[in-house]
């Protein structure tokens, strides 16, 4: 077998089994090294070059999770939490329940969205919003699987779709860019019109989630939740609003600067001066958010040196190369297999903005000898892509939903973030992917 294919598989089944997710990459990195012929100290040489691809990144998470708690300490998020428990109201009605879960669930999803878009700060909202609705969202008996689908949907549809934010970037400057470099015309190609049929089917996905699988309760221990509650800060008007001037700070310094580090920094600083957060007690903070965050970071970096070591055993083109033997002249089976082979790459490598130059200069060749559309090939190359991306246990589109549903303890990342958004996001893509495919 392939090296790729058995060490994306060592990682998942070793995660499945509640491996860690860091020693599950550390594990499926050695054994991918091994079977790639890479021997022991070539593939922890290859491991060790490529962590330093995700340090930039996990010390961006840290410096959130610590503007993320300055946040919290001003009692913003609790804010609205206490909004929605006025709007359920003392003895609320299974009625007013219902529109309060739906409205709840819109505003968790645009405020996703957006976070691709129109306020680009990615996962770093999700500590922040949804701790402080938890024991809002038990008292209703939400299933937070069903939000980890929610929020893994805004994560990861605009930037398939919306060439705008993070999807300008995947669509304009990598997915694009790629496939004309390697060969195809993108003359008058509407990047919309391509990947709307598999944006479709991330929609499919959603709305199976809200409406057929997790519509009933479920129960959480309230006790734990509400240990979690007792540490909150109550807050006054001018608390609230340094924390929406420390955000727009954070978010303003992003945009010119181009780094999360930077704008995070300064948005706690600002907490600092002001008093929001004494000065003897933001180091402790700053700690707490830092290990809070911790997690993600140290996974990030484990997946950078995972992608490496695939990247260095030289089997992810032998994989593209040999499903191109078993294709022959079969439109169908190679859009299938060509989505399959990208859904086994990102799965491991955890990003599909990463997959694309991968995949794109053997892709487009042989989608244009067969015969596909431009639009199909983008579609192709972009669904290839975006598949594993919802469903990998080292992707920030699970590992940010984990963050703000597991605080208290109850939300396991790969059976209630990662299965759940596998089976309602990968699944359906690859449907409709194909579909797309072989119709455009």
């Amino acid at each position: 077998m392939n090296a790729v294919i058995i060490a994306v598989l060592t990682m998942l089944v070793l995660s499945l089994f509640r491996t860690h997710v860091v020693i599950a990459l550390l594990i499926g990195a050695l054994v991918g090294g091994l079977t790639g012929g890479l021997g022991l100290q070539a593939t922890i040489d290859a491991f060790n070059s490529g962590i330093g691809g995700g340090a930039s990144v996990a010390l961006s998470y840290a410096l959130l999770g610590g503007f993320a708690v300055a946040i919290a300490q001003s009692g913003l998020p609790h804010a609205l939490a206490n909004r929605v428990v006025l709007m359920l109201g003392q003895n609320p009605d299974p009625a007013r329940i219902h529109l309060i879960k739906n409205i709840l669930l819109f505003v968790i999803l645009m405020v996703a969205i957006s976070s691709q878009n129109i306020m680009p700060i990615h996962i770093a909202f999700i500590p922040l919003l949804i701790p402080p609705l938890l024991l809002t969202m038990s008292k209703m008996q939400l299933d937070r699987r069903l939000i980890a689908c929610v929020l893994t949907f805004g994560l990861v549809t605009p930037y398939m779709f919306l060439p705008v934010g993070f999807g300008g970037i995947f669509l304009n400057e990598i997915l694009l860019k790629n496939i004309s470099n390697s060969g195809l015309n993108i003359t008058d190609i509407s990047v919309i019109e391509a990947m709307g049929i598999p944006a479709a089917g991330m929609l499919f996905g959603l709305l199976i989630a809200v409406f057929i699988s997790y519509r009933g309760k479920r129960r959480y221990d309230i006790k734990k939740i509400a240990a979690v509650e007792d540490n909150k800060k109550t807050y006054t008007p001018k608390d609230i609003t340094v924390a929406l001037l420390a955000i727009a700070v954070a978010f303003i310094t992003q945009l010119y600067t181009d780094s999360m580090v930077i704008g995070a920094m300064l948005g706690f600083i600002l907490f600092s001066i002001t008093g929001v957060v004494r000065w003897k007690e933001s180091d402790g903070l700053l700690t707490d958010g830092m290990k809070m965050m911790a997690t993600i970071g140290f996974i990030m970096i484990a997946a950078a040196g995972f992608a490496q070591v695939l990247k260095e055993t030289g089997e992810i083109a032998t994989l593209v190369s040999s499903s191109v033997d078993i294709i022959g002249n079969n439109k169908p089976m190679a859009a299938f297999l060509m989505l399959l082979v990208g859904l086994l790459i990102t799965m491991g490598i955890g990003s599909s903005f990463s997959t694309i130059p991968i995949i794109a200069a053997i892709y487009v060749p042989l989608a244009m000898q067969l015969g596909f559309s431009p639009l199909a090939i983008v579609a192709l190359v972009g669904t290839a892509a975006a598949l594993g991306d919802a469903g990998s246990p080292a992707s920030d589109s699970t590992l940010g939903p984990t963050s703000g549903l597991n605080v208290d303890g109850q939300h396991n990342h790969i059976w209630d973030s990662v299965v759940p958004t596998f089976l309602h996001y990968n699944l359906p893509l690859l449907v409709f992917g194909w579909f797309a495919a072989v119709t455009l």
